[in-house]
């Protein structure tokens, strides 16, 4: 048997339209292998809640061991997984080509998979993740939902919390009655560095309805080297419901979302995924799930994280001159989604093209996990995760606090505050996305 980690991690499709992925029996099996393997190794006792929990149930059981652990038990386990992948991608010494095969992420996905196929899934929790209609509703009705939702609202949060489960003191993403769509600002300079590009900017339900300031500062930042965008959203990447386990439904949505990207890709146009979490459902969930589908995996090759796409303008020189140092400095923090696309700091490595600005990195977890750091049973586990990065950005210090993933981000700021904030007291700066530092530097 070789010694693991001394290979490159590949991923296998995922089977879900076979009926053992979701046969109570056969999922039994699979558990207890990986987590007498995960037992026995416990790298990862410190990524997630996961971990500690399997740990503690293993060894407050009569043996010590799994053979003495009742199932029943394995739920709380995949309770804490939010689909992050850095056990995989960063800390496993198992996973494929090892022998022992161990993709622990896509293990708690068979497991939802099998509940959502049960009807174990509340149907609130359902409800939430329908972001592409919840969107245009409150979009249409943004400041009486921002109002609604606000923490300082403490009697609407209140009844929130009985009627959906999510805690009324995590922050909540805001509404923007102007969507990105609706903000298309496409003009470019026909003579900057880049003019050979095109771009689709697949806004991502979150862009589009929720902050469609990072969409603007991207195709400011395009526009302004030459780069000819346009912006489509079909729909949502389907990444809300992958974590409830509606695996068809993310199926649907990318055959969907597919067929609207194709021919553009088929014109020349590069796909920019402008949240890492899509980004990564387009460019390695998508072929795993409809691994046949050579549409999907055209449309897959073709996609680009936005920080991934700035830098691969830098490399090939197409970058214009002028950045302006960025007062107060900056504290970035690396996305789970965006290190679990392979393709190192590139979020990091752009705001470091920044002249005479500190950047301080923070590559740990946050432990927002999406729709799972909001709700009452989790946000205080969330917090607890995500104190280290919180700790970090206060000790840097700086003014500008940055995520690749805006909700991340959002939820960063509220741990430092529940630490007293910045070790000077200044207010932390609205950006929120690296992009949006770039634009500013360049004035845009």
């Amino acid at each position: 048997m070789s010694e693991g980690s001394l290979e490159a991690p590949i991923r296998r499709p995922i089977p879900w339209q076979e009926d053992a992925f979701t046969n109570p029996e056969d999922l039994d099996v699979g558990l207890r292998r990986v987590f007498d393997i995960c037992h026995g190794c416990r790298r990862c006792f410190n990524l997630c809640d996961s971990f500690p929990r399997l740990f503690d149930l293993i060894d407050s059981s009569e043996t010590g061991e799994l053979d003495s652990v009742d199932s029943a038990g394995f739920k709380h386990v995949v309770d804490a997984c939010t689909l992050c992948d850095m056990c995989f991608m960063t800390k496993c010494p198992y996973v494929p080509p090892h022998e022992f095969d161990l993709d622990f992420p896509h293990l708690m996905l068979r497991y939802r998979a099998m509940e959502f196929k049960q009807g174990n899934v509340s149907t609130s929790l359902i409800q939430l993740t329908e972001t592409d209609r919840n969107g245009k509703l409150a979009s249409f009705l943004a400041p009486f939902v921002n109002w609604f939702t606000s923490r300082s609202n403490k009697i609407t949060r209140f009844i929130m919390e009985i009627l959906t489960g999510v805690d009324r003191n995590s922050e909540l993403p805001k509404y923007h009655h102007k969507t990105f769509g609706k903000l298309d600002r496409s003009r470019r300079e026909t003579n900057g560095p880049a003019t050979t590009r095109k771009a689709i900017l697949y806004s991502t339900c979150f862009i589009n309805y929720n902050n469609p300031g990072i969409g603007e500062a991207t195709q400011k930042v395009l526009s302004n080297h030459g780069v000819e965008t346009k912006i489509l959203y079909p729909s949502c990447c389907g990444m809300p419901q992958l974590e409830q386990g509606d695996i068809n439904r993310v199926a649907d949505n990318a055959r969907t979302i597919t067929a609207e990207l194709l021919p553009w890709v088929d014109n020349g146009y590069d796909v920019i995924a402008l949240v890492p979490s899509c980004a990564l459902m387009l460019k390695f969930e998508w072929p795993l799930i409809l691994p046949e589908n050579q549409d999907i995996k055209k449309v897959s090759t073709a996609t680009f994280d936005v920080s991934e796409y700035i830098m691969d303008m830098a490399r090939q020189k197409q970058l214009r001159s002028g950045l302006k140092k960025i007062e107060g400095g900056v504290t970035v923090h690396l996305a789970c989604h965006s290190r679990a696309q392979n393709m190192g700091p590139k979020a990091a490595d752009m705001l470091r093209l920044i002249p005479d600005t500190e950047v301080v990195v923070v590559d740990r977890c946050s432990g927002h996990g999406g729709s799972w750091g909001i709700m009452k049973s989790n946000f205080e586990t969330a917090l607890r995760v995500g104190q280290p990065v919180a700790n970090k950005a206060v000790e840097a210090n700086h003014s500008n606090v940055v995520s690749e993933c805006p909700l991340a981000r959002e939820h960063i700021v509220q741990g430092m505050n529940q630490l007293g904030g910045s070790k000077s007291g200044k207010k932390v700066a609205a950006v929120c996305h690296p992009i949006e530092i770039l634009a500013k530097s360049y004035g845009l």
